[in-house]
């Protein structure tokens, strides 16, 4: 199993599974056009994509979904709340349970809900029954049941949205910081750290630090955190970019 991103941040996501004959797109916040030109870079095509899973309605999470499924003729996966909002349901999107594991070919998925402004969101750890990517992006405070679902991961892509103090003093409206930093809003730096010291991470072999703010975060910042709570080089921590996304890393 592998994976690689096409991009994170506030200006589009996307991150790429590979498996047998399983490629899975989870969100896609990116135009058909760029996901054309990113998933090339993979050394990949739209045609190959066998399925595209989404998270949550919002733009940088779904903005290219219905175009790129339509012109290549890809099975789309939502929440019944997700698939509504994001209107997906008109093109007979496929729905799951977000409490319910279920099949991509020879990749499992396995969904569960996180408190985020989104109508019925989740994140997921994908499985090709040995080893587990986890992702969890988009989610505003730690749950003790996101703690047991993302226990033991091989690999995690793990949300370090912004500093609090940047935040804190950058130029976003009052009501942008409240919601940004909010129950519902981001992880910030010390909660993904925080969250990291809850897990059992002995199987780690890649640890991404994704969905950074380009406002209110620098990759040096989220990769100390990360590697404090670690106990790690701060270079062992990878940061996924916003335009360059993040070549293929491998399970081993």
């Amino acid at each position: 199993m592998r994976f690689a991103l096409l991009g994170s941040g506030s200006r589009g996501n996307g991150i790429v599974i590979e498996i047998g004959r399983a490629l899975v797109l989870l969100d896609c916040g990116f135009s058909r056009t760029q996901v054309t030109a990113r998933l090339a870079a993979l050394g990949k095509r739209p045609e190959d994509l066998t399925a595209i899973v989404v998270t949550h309605e919002h733009s940088d999470h779904v903005l290219g979904v219905a175009a790129l499924a339509r012109s290549y003729r890809i099975a789309v996966w939502a929440t019944p709340g997700t698939a509504r909002a994001a209107r997906l349901d008109e093109m007979g999107c496929r729905e799951f349970d977000c409490h319910s594991p279920f099949a991509l070919g020879d990749l499992e998925a396995s969904p569960f809900p996180v408190p985020h402004d989104a109508r019925e969101p989740c994140q997921f750890v994908f499985s090709d029954g040995v080893r587990r990517l986890g992702v969890l992006t988009d989610v505003g405070s730690l749950t003790p049941h996101i703690t047991q679902c993302l226990d033991g991961c091989d690999a995690l892509v793990l949300e370090c949205n912004h500093d609090p103090a940047m935040l804190a003093a950058g130029d976003y409206p009052l009501s942008l910081k409240q919601r940004v930093g909010g129950r519902h809003g981001h992880l910030n730096n010390g909660q993904a750290a925080e969250l990291l010291g809850r897990l059992n991470t002995r199987r780690l072999q890649h640890l991404v630090a994704a969905h950074l703010s380009e406002k209110n975060n620098r990759p040096h910042l989220a990769r100390r955190a990360l590697a404090d709570a670690l106990g790690c080089e701060p270079a062992w921590i990878e940061v996924a970019d916003q335009d360059r996304g993040l070549g293929w890393r491998a399970l081993a």
